[in-house]
């Protein structure tokens, strides 16, 4: 990857271990507030996701981003006051900030301003453990740095020396900067679309044997590691994390009637996910699209349930999964038995599918939710006799794992 030097922007935050942290938000009008709340409690998340220590937060009243620092100057003289007596924390912002309103944010206040984009990409980085899962994330970062290198580093106006006879002006280090990112991208797709290949090759082993698939789907944290964990008795990291898995992982689960099916645990979704994520994660996200039905995984327990299902709908439906769908409600057991009525009604008429409650720590519902994936296999690979186990299928499915990601 080509050497730039140090930014004045953010970026090299990005890449270190920001200790101290303050989280703001903005809110246009008291009926937003509680969805604002809501949101700054998933940035505090993601800060601790990246082991942060979270000072404070702040929900200040905005109407209009303002063009230069998003924030009035009222606003931007009080926190760089306030930001010097908690002997200067690193600020993250949960609203998207341009490049410009970023670089004055920090040169304004003297400490490093992530806003949301930036702290998901931090974490991608920290946690993406496959070849192609390093790749994709390198990808996105070099995406979400390109607009940021326009008047953003200090050494970015000088020109080198003028090419041929007549000299000229020459070629302004930005330009050169610019150059050597779009080459790495170039690079890095090619790379990508080497990695995917094998990827194809492993998926097409699968599917030549006649074994449904099921795409765990969701939320971030809504418990899908931890469902694929019980139901298949496997060990997939299931931190108490947003992002705790990134690369996806699929196992063997033994059904009901004997068949065999291949459950896949897959990257989560989140509100506002950063377009350069969703670009580049582009491989990843195929095994959802690949996959004979999908188990759409809801923390009924979570105060913003509702429009997280909405998010990993829409979500779906911009990558156009058309599958068969299985709706889980999970973490009912923090929930009392009414609660769980009201979720299943409530949720299960956004999803246009009957919901079913579970616990992974309980195993409430489990039963029934293998049965339910059963019948949707017997369903998409009606060849039921291929689905039981057998000595040709234990050749090709040994007691390890379907590892889907390189590494």
């Amino acid at each position: 990857m080509p050497h730039f030097d140090a930014p004045s922007g953010a970026d090299p935050a990005v890449g270190t271990k920001l200790k101290r942290v303050i989280v703001i938000g903005t809110v246009a009008s008291r009926d937003e507030r509680e969805q604002r709340d809501i949101e700054l409690d998933e940035l505090e998340e993601l800060a601790r996701t990246l082991g942060t220590e979270v000072l404070e937060r702040s929900l200040i009243s905005l109407r209009e981003p303002h063009p230069a620092t998003f924030f009035r100057s009222g606003v931007v003289a009080a926190f760089a006051s306030h930001l010097a007596e908690l002997e200067s924390p690193a600020v993250l912002c949960n609203d998207q900030l341009t490049p410009r309103q970023q670089r004055n944010l920090q040169e304004e206040w003297g400490v490093p301003v992530l806003d949301r984009t930036e702290v998901i990409l931090a974490i991608f980085a920290r946690r993406a453990i496959t070849a192609e899962g390093r790749v994709q994330v390198e990808m996105a970062q070099l995406e979400h740095l390109l607009p940021r290198l326009a008047g953003g580093w200090s050494h970015l106006e000088r020109q080198r020396g003028g090419v041929g006879l007549r000299g000229g002006p020459g070629e302004k280090q930005i330009e050169v900067d610019r150059r050597l990112i779009r080459q790495q991208l170039k690079r890095l797709r090619a790379r990508l679309v080497v990695i995917e290949r094998q990827r194809r090759t492993r998926r097409t082993a699968r599917t030549n044997v006649p074994l449904a698939s099921c795409a765990l789907v969701g939320y971030t944290n809504a418990g899908k590691s931890t469902l694929l964990n019980v139901l298949t008795h496997s060990t997939v990291l299931a931190d108490d994390l947003l992002f705790a898995t990134l690369d996806p992982t699929s196992r063997r689960l033994e059904l009901p009637s004997g068949k065999l099916v291949i459950l896949t645990d897959t990257v989560g979704f989140i509100q506002k996910l950063p377009t350069e994520l969703v670009e580049a994660f582009a491989a990843t996200l195929e095994e959802v699209r690949q996959a004979h039905m999908l188990c759409l995984v809801v923390d009924a327990s979570h105060p913003d349930a509702e429009q997280q299902l909405e998010t990993v709908l829409d979500t779906l439906r911009s990558m156009e999964c058309e599958q068969p769908m299985i709706l889980a409600l999970s973490k009912v057991d923090r929930l009392t038995a009414s609660e769980v009525r009201a979720a299943r009604l409530r949720l299960g008429d956004i999803a246009g599918v009957s919901a079913l409650a579970v616990s992974a720590t309980r195993g409430t519902g489990l039963r029934e939710l293998r049965q339910r994936i059963d019948g949707l296999a017997a369903q998409v690979v009606p060849d039921i006799k291929a689905n039981r186990p057998s000595a040709a299928s234990q050749a090709v499915a040994p007691e390890a794992e379907f590892h889907t990601a390189t590494g």
